[in-house]
Parts: structure tokens; sequence; C-alpha cells
């Protein structure tokens, strides 16, 4: 991507602000840096558990109860599958690029230098206010789990909600390290949990329960269920699964600031999402064979109660319920962490590549862009709205913007994979790549075609059987948005679709560091493949 002023050194008054120049590749060749000026203090130990986290989430705990509820548990089971399989080619897309190109803008950037500057523009902003929607939609969830306790004349869930947004403002502007710290341990409790809940899941479905009898397949045949609502609540669960699985793409932003990311990032993509994958499809199993799709308190318009706290109930008493109850709100809070930390990283790219203004990308002492961090944080406030709509109404409105959002990334993602490989085999530098997509060019096609009939077709519920202008609004409104945003830009700047030969693939390629090199000779040791051992585990 080209930028103004050529490659030079940062002075005193570049130093907080994004800009440009030249770093030392010890030995191996100079390369120019646009956006690399973040600090690289997350560890691969951090970044392996955020990409389980960025995941495991609102979604999985409050949203398959939604997805129960209107589509019923074949529904269910058939969309999560669908999607992970959608998410799962979109990761190795994205992590080809973002091994070979490690930057905080990740996917948002290489639909810049990869396609067209305007269509940078667009999915940047889109993805930056799908981040800042996640984080208001994660502090509603909490309204939702505490009344699983109170009600809202007791303790107001809005103070809640103020609390937390508070603490995430300060753990994501003091130093990245205080980000990735405090994730790993919220990620980490949530992986025993849903290990736990597998377990439970057999157990209770097996007969201890309550009611000490086998359960079986007997919700699957129960009045409308396995489908429930016909095509209509089938095709309304993808927009909650992908809502469910977003986030999964965001592990990629964190490779501007993820030690050795051409190693990293690949065993992220290769290893992580197959747990993510098995710990979603287990659950949702699970949750059908257990929870019937009319239990009460489900989905409603003021509340919502998790499967996962119903499952611990029918295990055998309220005080189990309430314990995953409050599990599931800390793993809340991790998701609305990892939400605000790459809504902020794609607000400073957004300055970085003259998008947004110039203040937005400047840094503190501990490089962290503290004003995209208020920025962000700000939009959140939505949240606050609850009180007004209810808890539960505002909670789905948000819950489709952010899917149909996901959706549109991943598409993005498929045709900026498509194009770079084409660049790539052009320029004659295919075998650059340290990782290699093995589904390219069958699986981006299938991602870019398969989600765009989804994105279409999903919001079948607001038609049928009366049309729902706010439901359609929440469905569809990302769609125009996108377009006007990707024509005014493309207009005004004059923008062109990047020609293969001419594409940009030297900016921001990391350069193997001399740490680097220790480090992977650590892993080689006896200690060090324990440690990786231990890793792949926890």
């Amino acid at each position: 991507m080209s930028h103004d002023g050529g490659l030079h050194g940062p002075n005193d008054d570049e130093k907080n602000l994004p800009g440009s120049y030249t770093v030392d590749g010890n030995g191996a060749g100079e390369h120019p840096v646009l956006a690399d000026h973040l600090a690289r203090k997350l560890s691969a130990r951090q970044v392996q558990m955020i990409a389980i986290g960025g995941t495991i989430g609102t979604g999985l705990f409050l949203g398959t109860g939604k997805a129960l509820a209107t589509g019923g548990p074949a529904s269910l089971l058939i969309s999560y599958f669908l999607v992970g399989c959608i998410v799962f080619v979109t990761m190795l897309s994205l992590g080809e690029m973002a091994a070979f190109i490690p930057i905080a803008g990740s996917f948002c950037t290489f639909a810049g230098r990869f396609v067209d500057d305007a269509f940078s523009f667009a999915l940047t902003w889109n993805y930056w206010f799908n981040d800042a929607v996640s984080t208001a939609a994660d502090l509603v969830a909490l309204q939702l789990l505490l009344q699983y306790w109170t009600t809202t004349t007791d303790f107001p869930g809005w103070a809640l909600s103020l609390i937390f947004w508070f603490l995430l403002i300060l753990a994501n502007i003091i130093t990245v390290r205080a980000y990735g710290e405090l994730e790993y341990w919220l990620c980490l409790l949530k992986v025993v949990t849903i290990v736990i809940f597998i377990i439970l899941g057999v157990v209770v479905n097996c007969g201890g329960n309550n009611t000490h009898t086998y359960i079986g397949a007997r919700n699957w045949y129960i009045g409308d269920a396995p489908f429930v609502d016909g095509i209509g609540g089938f095709a309304s669960v993808f927009v909650t699964a992908a809502f469910a699985y977003g986030g999964t793409e965001s592990i990629a932003i964190t490779a501007g600031e993820t030690q050795n990311p051409t190693k990293n990032i690949p065993r992220v993509v290769k290893n992580v999402f197959w747990r993510i994958l098995l710990f979603y499809i287990l659950s949702v199993l699970l949750i059908g064979l257990n929870v019937a799709y009319n239990t009460n308190d489900l989905s409603n318009e003021s509340s919502a109660t998790s499967p996962f706290t119903i499952v611990f109930q029918m295990a055998g008493s309220n005080v189990a319920g309430s314990f995953i109850n409050a599990v599931i709100m800390t793993s809340v809070i991790s998701a609305g962490n990892h939400a605000l930390f790459a809504g902020t990283r794609l607000l400073y790219t957004l300055a970085v590549n003259g998008h947004a203004p110039r203040f937005f990308g400047k840094l503190n002492r501990g490089k962290v862009p503290w004003v995209a961090v208020l920025a962000t944080s700000a939009i959140a406030g939505l949240c606050f709205g609850a009180s007004f709509i209810g808890a539960g109404k505002l909670w789905t409105w948000l819950q489709n913007i952010v899917g149909v959002s996901n959706q549109l990334s991943w598409i993005a993602i498929g045709i900026a994979s498509l194009r770079f490989r084409a660049a790539l085999a052009a320029q004659g530098k295919t075998h650059l790549l340290p990782f290699k997509n093995w589904t390219y060019p069958w699986g981006p096609w299938c991602c870019v075609i398969f989600t765009s009939f989804l994105v279409l077709v999903q919001g079948w519920s607001c038609f049928s059987p009366q049309f729902s202008g706010v439901d359609f609004v929440s469905f569809y409104l990302e769609l125009p948005v996108m377009l006007v945003m990707y024509v005014a830009w493309k207009a005004w700047k004059r923008t062109s679709i990047v020609r293969l030969e001419e594409m940009d693939l030297d900016t921001d390629v990391y350069v193997l560091q001399p740490e680097d090199v220790k480090r992977e000779e650590r892993r080689k040791t006896l200690k060090g493949k324990v440690s990786v051992a231990l890793a792949w585990v926890f």
C-alpha cells in the first residue's frame, strides 16, 4: 500500500503516531514498515488461549438458547456445523495472509492492499462498528445473566454494565500485556467450563438428573421439533451461529503484537480451531438433547436463561446453576474484553491508513492506542438502552447486526485471499509463504458464495408470518451501509482495483528477529517440547 513521505526513521514527534520507516532485518534485508508500531508483547501461550476466548463467549453460552428456541435442536446443530466449516476455511485463508504480513489491521488492511482501498475503508469501518457493538452486546448479556438471581428493581442491570464497562476500558488502556494476561486466565476458565459441561451433559442425558430418567433424543420429537418454525426458523439460526463464531477471525488482529507471528499465527490457525469446533459441535448437540426448545425463559424480550445453566440445574441443584451462571458471566466479560481489543486495533488501523483522523492512532508509553480505546468503548454505551426496550430484545437486535457483520468479513477475507494468491503467482513469490492454505482455490470460493447466500436468506423470519421492520433492519442494515461507504470513498478518492503486478507484497512483511530464532531453538529441546504439549492441552 502506498503512503506519502517515503521511508524514513521516526523523529520525536512521530514516536506516538502511525507513520512509515525502514527496519533492519538483521542481515535479512530491509522492508518498509507502515503499520508495525505496536508492542509485540503477546506470547504464544496468550495468543493460543485468546484465539479460543475470542470465539467461546456470549454466542455459545447465551446465543444457543435463542437459536434452540427459534429453530429447534436440528436447526441448531446443522447451522453451527455448516458455519463452523465456513469459519475453518476462512481461518486458513486469513492465517496464510497474516503469517506473511502480520499487522494489526489484518484482513481489513489486506482488503485495501489486495483488492481496493475503498473496499478496505468500508470493511474496516464496518468491522470496527461490529466490535464496538459486540462489546455492547456482551454488556447487555451481563444484564440478562444477572436476572437469574435478581430483578431489575433489586439491582439495576445498567449499573452492572457500567461497572464492567469501566473495568474493560482500564484493562485495554494500560498495556497489551495486561490485556493478554487477563484474557488468558478468563479464557482458561471458559475452556475448563466447557469440558465440565460436556461431561455433565452426557451424565444428565443418561439419567444423572433430578428426575433420574433417561432423556436420550426425546427433546428432538416433542412439539414442532426437531425443526421449529420450518424454513424461517432454520434460516434465522444461521445469523445466531455467525454471531457465536464471530471473533475467530479477529485473532489475526493480534498478529501485530504477537511474538514471531510467522510461526505462531499458523500454529494458532491449525491447532485452535479444531478445538473450538469440537467444543461447539459437542456443546450444541448436548444442549439440543437435554434442553427442550420450549423451555420457559430460554429466550424472550425481557430475559434469557443460558441453556448451560439449565443443564447444570438438571444435574441436581440450584447451587450448580448459580455456579455456572457466575462462570458464564466471566466468559461474557472475556468476550467483551476481546471485542474491545480488536475494535481498538481496527480504529488504530483506520488512522494509520488515512481512513480516520490521525489522532486515533496516538499511542501511550505502553504502545497502546489509547484514544482508539476510548472511542471504541464509547459505542458500547448502547448497552444502557436495555433499560428502555428490554435487555432480551436489545440483545437479539445487536446479535443480528454483529452476526451479519461477521459474515461480510468472512466474504471479504475470501475475496482478499483469492487476490493475494493470484498476485503472488503473478509476481513469482508464492514460494515465500511461511504457511499455505491447502483449500485454495476452492475453499475461498465456497466461502464467498455460500456466505453471500446466507446473508440474503437468513432474514426470512422478518418477512413471515408478518413483516417486522425492526427485525428487517437488524438483519440487513449492514448491507446498504457498507455499499454506500464503498461507493462514496471510491468516488471521492477515485480509487481503483489494484493490479496483480502492482500489488504491494513487501511492506510490513515480517523479518525474523534473533530472539525468534532463539525461541524456536528452545522449542526443540525436551523442556520446550513438554511446554508445547502442555500449551496444546491448556
